[in-house]
């Protein structure tokens, strides 16, 4: 599977209209515990400006990974939600990672995140991204990360919008995750601080 297809074999289309079909929410679904969480495979990827986008550089925040595409009902459904929590948690140490999977790339890409106004970075996924995250099968399907990088969940469909809340201010709030972020704060306050101090003249 190099992306996603809408005309795939019926088999792959049948779980991918299921797994989106309605949302899963359980009002117990629970975080992975400390010992179930495992690193999530690190990626660069260009974005819409042609910057490269290093997963291992977000370290210190909570990350939520969408694989989505143009095309598909659900993810458009979710779009909205994750701008929201862009906007919300953002100065939290929060922030969305959109991987598309659409076949023609930026083509329809770039329309789109302009006319959905898409605040948070978007970049075209690929076979190896795919795989890394254990082949993406569906869409959508997201991974929430905590701030040691580490998937502490993961959704295959289209997911109730409280349930990403919850997951999100959970792992915002941690008192680990919160000392993680702010040593991942003074450590690039530090290596800011000395690039002034090497750049100004005598």
């Amino acid at each position: 599977m190099s992306r996603i297809h809408v005309a795939a074999a019926s088999a792959a289309l049948a779980l991918l209209l299921a797994s989106c079909s309605r949302p899963s929410s359980s009002p117990t679904r629970e975080l992975k515990s400390q010992g179930q969480r495992k690193p999530a495979p690190n990626f660069s990827l260009k974005d819409a400006d042609g910057n490269a986008v290093n997963l291992a550089d977000y370290r210190g925040k909570v990350v939520l990974i969408n694989f989505w595409a143009t095309w598909c009902g659900p993810c458009e459904a979710e779009i909205p939600w994750f701008i929201e929590f862009e906007k919300k948690y953002k100065d939290q140490g929060f922030a969305v990672l959109g991987v598309s999977m659409d076949d023609d790339g930026w083509k329809s890409v770039r329309p789109y995140i302009a006319s959905h106004k898409i605040n948070y970075r978007i970049m075209i996924g690929s076979e190896v991204v795919s795989q890394q995250f254990g082949e993406i099968e569906a869409l959508p399907t997201s991974f929430v990360l905590d701030r040691e990088g580490r998937i502490a969940s993961n959704h295959v469909g289209l997911v109730d919008k409280v349930d990403y809340q919850n997951e999100i201010t959970k792992l915002l709030q941690d008192p680990k995750s919160v000392a993680i972020r702010d040593a991942g704060s003074s450590v690039l306050a530090g290596r800011m601080g000395a690039g002034v101090r090497a750049g100004q003249r005598p």
